[in-house]
């Protein structure tokens, strides 16, 4: 069992995830031009329907993010600052990437840890712990029209798949659970660095047709 300052500590850490990952979705919402509505409605969907995604499936249900106010308040919050203070907002979107990642890491590791606290096998558990991160972001991309990012070769979804398969294997070991989540947010935020600043990617499938580009 989790300490009582340690799962308040984990809220908080979730609701600055929700908040940065709602200021990534009024970011593109602008950039694609959508009214206010538009622009808080991605902010919303990249802020929550990952944890969504996974409570729906671990069967945790009503999600959190529709019994907790907190999460759609943030939502709001994050998507109103984008939209009315966009030119400050944007000149942060290095720093917004760094939080990002930052976000990335605590829903991947708090997802699998919540995963397999409801049963969910380990392996099951990694996966859906990348769900949590990765779960918003897709659908926005899908409702902005664009591709959805986990299949450009960028090391977003491995990164969330490696934070919660450590947090699994701590699991199966027997560790104390704040020691592989801690090493797993770690992992995750490590591979995102290296992506952002070096470029690394996950391998490609190569084809004769692509000497031809």
């Amino acid at each position: 069992m989790q300490s009582a300052f340690l799962q308040d500590l984990m809220h908080v850490l979730d609701w600055i995830g929700t908040f940065v990952f709602a200021l990534s979705g009024g970011l593109l919402g602008i950039q694609k031009r959508f009214d206010l509505f538009g622009v808080l409605f991605l902010s919303f969907v990249v802020a929550v329907v990952g944890g969504m995604m996974r409570d729906v499936l671990i069967g945790a249900v009503p999600p959190v993010a529709i019994t907790d106010i907190r999460y759609f308040a943030i939502a709001m919050v994050g998507g109103l600052a984008t939209f009315y203070w966009y030119p400050k907002v944007a000149s942060l979107q290095r720093q917004i990437l760094l939080f990002d990642a930052v976000g990335l890491s605590l829903f991947a590791v708090t997802g699998a840890q919540k995963a397999i606290d409801h049963g969910i096998n380990p392996l099951m558990a990694a996966i859906l712990g990348m769900l949590s991160g990765i779960g918003g972001g897709m659908t926005r991309d899908v409702l902005a029209g664009n591709i959805p990012f986990v299949r450009r070769g960028d090391l977003y979804a491995l990164a969330a798949l490696a934070g919660g398969a450590i947090v699994s294997i701590g699991m199966m070991l027997g560790v104390h659970p704040t020691y592989p989540m801690l090493l797993g947010a770690a992992v995750c935020i490590f591979l995102r660095l290296m992506a952002i600043y070096h470029g690394w990617r996950a391998p490609v499938a190569r084809w004769s047709g692509d000497k031809e580009k």
